[in-house]
């Protein structure tokens, strides 16, 4: 078959709904998808059984609501579609009430104190605007019916529903916007998101190997190899053929899911690798990449690889991140992030522009922590990964039209894009942007979207698209308020865009992000900079948060609360799971073989001495100091490290167990591989116990 035949052939779409749905349940089915509201429960049973006939003809055996905790992964509890036998034999049934509502245990997923352990009812509902699919597992064929999750109380327990109410908010206000510039016909704004994967692929036998990718999805010990990333030969390089093999049949997966997945490419990094997609509707795109990080793992394992999703997972070397390419559109397809030929008189634009300038400025705490997770941490900062300082790189040609607003009020010009003349005369000339692109910036504008690139890898893209709906819709909305009253239209809207650049124009950085000279320079600008998860933490439930989310019902103080507990609780585990696991690899690895070279090198030096009493036996002797000293250093390093987790056992309060963490256990870490990764440098490699970094990164 060919991609047109493949794509989309295991999702319920719109396209199969209309074939198979009666008219006027489709009608109903239709007007919910384009205006919101819901289906009633006669319809509901009518798409039910529709679907359920759809799936079983494709070889599905059961069903699941599939939804997104607080874990950053998808869970799904699998319910066949028979019914209770008669007389030896089953019907097979998927009612309008299963297709709407499941209830799935509450109690074992990250709640934050929100459940307790003993009151377990939680309630998964629909989500209609997402279409069900069907996933190919070992299991089986699964119809998965896309869903929110709640609890007996109605707090959200999962990162969709925040998601689809920031959506809303971002909608409601954006319409009012839209409608002061004369559009009447549009009905809704949609948030857009094409978010970019990027991952690493190792062969799973070197994988099975090293504790600390099995445990933690990252190395935790690794000297360099001797060639990294220096001669930037990766990056679009020719594709080798096992990694071809497996981005073949991972295309084919996500076509079939319906997943857009356009562009595959070499990345920075050795053993690194990037896959696109097309954008889509804000919600679509959360699920869609849910789904193909699941994907991925599972198409490389048939391979005999593993993909490796933590932002960092060797050191030295590029991480990988998540490049959340976020655009506005009102449902006639006009696009609010496009500025146009001449964006200096494109006052729509302005405005957007100037809103989203102030949104980023007044939340940048919050942007920051809706991209912090344990692995960004690692990753922040460098190898074309943004720094913790979040601000808006805008170019060339928009840069000098907000600097003409600010200094006089208005922009008379612009910078034009020109043309690029190669000076081949068989090459045509090329159309040149008015601006360049800077991979140092956090949230960089590329033309018609912002480009948010601090998203970490392994993380769901579901919490930094509701902070950036929910503040930018908070924007239009103080927007809107006055040029709604405006007696004078045209000045109250310059009278905004002004004042709004004027006020946050500290937000606009075009340089260096990883420059020393920019972490001064934004700290007298009054930027946070927050490096450490921990320490994004706290703006999540900062005053200024609770009355922006309350304003625009996406969460309560109460769900904040329990999410930074989450945050913190994640923190502590990883970090703690991290560091038992360096002390079972130092103990029970990296020790024992050190002590072995040590004994080869002793034996080498007796054996020559024995051979003849004048032999040198300097190089042997130097090793054995050298190896000795840091065997002392490293056992030191895991002994501290050890006390440190064992205190950190007796604690108990969350927020103090994470700080402690960051304070105590990591140092530790730091300096027990540094030890560790200088003795791989010296061991012979026959008595190392792990594949090292050359072994992992180019044995592919």
């Amino acid at each position: 078959m060919g991609i047109s035949e493949i794509f989309g052939s295991n999702v319920f779409s719109e396209s199969v709904m209309r074939q198979r749905l009666p008219e006027m349940a489709f009608r109903e089915v239709k007007q919910v998808l384009d205006h919101g509201g819901q289906i009633s429960l006669q319809t509901a049973d009518v798409v039910a059984k529709s679907m359920m006939e759809w799936a079983v003809e494709k070889g599905a055996t059961h069903f699941t609501h599939w939804f997104q905790p607080l874990t950053g992964i998808t869970a799904e509890k699998h319910d066949s579609f028979i019914t209770y036998p008669r007389e030896g034999k089953t019907i097979l049934r998927l009612t309008g009430r299963q297709l709407i509502m499941g209830e799935p245990d509450a109690s074992s997923f990250p709640t934050g104190g929100l459940r307790a352990t003993h009151y377990a009812r939680g309630y998964t509902a629909w989500d209609i605007t997402s279409p069900a699919f069907i996933k190919e597992m070992s299991a089986g064929k699964i119809l998965c019916i896309p869903t929110v999750f709640v609890s007996y109380n109605g707090e959200s327990l999962d990162n969709k529903t925040p998601l689809l109410h920031s959506m809303e908010a971002l909608s409601k206000q954006a319409i009012r916007i839209v409608r002061l510039f004369g559009n009447r016909d549009a009905i809704r704004v949609i948030p857009s998101v094409g978010p970019e994967q990027e991952y690493f692929i190792v062969d799973k036998e070197m994988y099975l190997k090293r504790r600390d990718l099995i445990y933690t999805g990252r190395t935790l010990f690794g000297a360099p190899a001797p060639k990294g990333q220096e001669l930037e030969d990766q990056y679009f390089g020719v594709i080798r053929e096992r990694i071809g093999d497996f981005m073949r049949d991972l295309n084919l997966e996500l076509w079939k899911l319906g997943i857009p997945a356009t562009t595959q490419h070499n990345e920075v990094a050795p053993a690194q690798h990037e896959l696109a997609p097309i954008y889509t509707t804000c919600n679509v795109a959360v699920d869609q990449n849910q789904l193909t990080m699941e994907t991925m793992k599972r198409v490389a394992t048939q391979h005999g690889l593993v993909c490796l999703l933590h932002e960092k997972p060797f050191a030295g070397v590029n991480g990988s991140g998540k490049h959340n390419n976020w655009s506005i559109s009102t449902d006639r397809g006009e696009n609010l992030l496009d500025p146009g030929d001449t964006p200096n008189e494109n006052l729509q634009f302005l405005l957007v522009l100037s809103c989203i300038m102030k949104a980023v400025d007044e939340h940048a705490a919050l942007l920051r922590q809706s991209a912090a997770n344990v692995g960004n941490d690692e990753r922040l900062g460098a190898d074309e990964a943004p720094p913790a300082i979040i601000s808006i790189f805008l170019g060339s040609q928009l840069e000098d039209v907000v600097n003409q607003i600010y200094e006089h009020g208005s922009a008379e010009a612009c910078i034009a894009g020109g043309q690029l003349i190669t000076g081949v005369s068989t090459l045509p000339v090329l159309d040149k942007d008015a601006t360049d692109r800077n991979r140092t910036s956090p949230f960089a504008f590329t033309g018609n979207k912002f480009e948010f690139r601090s998203v970490g890898s392994s993380d769901s893209i579901a919490n930094a698209n509701t902070v950036l709906n929910t503040i930018v819709a908070d924007a239009f909305s103080q927007a809107a308020d006055v040029l709604e009253q405006a007696e004078d239209f045209s000045k109250a809207l310059n009278d905004v865009i002004a004042q709004n650049i004027r006020d946050h124009i500290r937000i606009i950085f075009n340089g260096d992000g990883y420059s020393q000279a920019w972490v001064e320079e934004a700290a007298r600008r009054g930027l946070p900079n927050h490096s450490c998860m921990v320490d994004a933490v706290p703006a999540l439930t900062s005053e200024k948060t609770v009355a922006l989310f309350d304003k625009y019902k996406i969460f309560t103080r109460t769900e904040l609360e329990s999410r930074a507990e989450v945050m913190y609780e994640t923190y502590t585990k990883i970090k703690s799971i991290e560091a038992r696991t360096m002390v079972h690899m130092a103990g029970k690895h990296y020790v024992p073989a050190v002590v072995r070279f040590i004994a080869r090198m002793s034996d080498s030096v007796n054996k020559a001495r024995m051979a003849c009493p004048d032999a040198d036996t300097g190089v042997q002797q130097d090793l054995i100091r050298r190896s000795s000293a840091l065997l002392t250093e490293a056992y030191g390093e895991l002994n501290a490290l050890n006390r440190a987790v064992e205190q950190l056992g007796t604690m108990s309060d969350v927020p103090e167990m994470a700080h402690f963490c960051r304070d105590a256990v990591v140092p530790h870490m730091k300096r027990l591989r540094a030890a560790v990764d200088s003795l791989e440098l010296i061991v012979d490699k026959d008595l190392w116990p792990v594949p090292t970094y050359g072994d992992l990164m180019f044995e592919v």
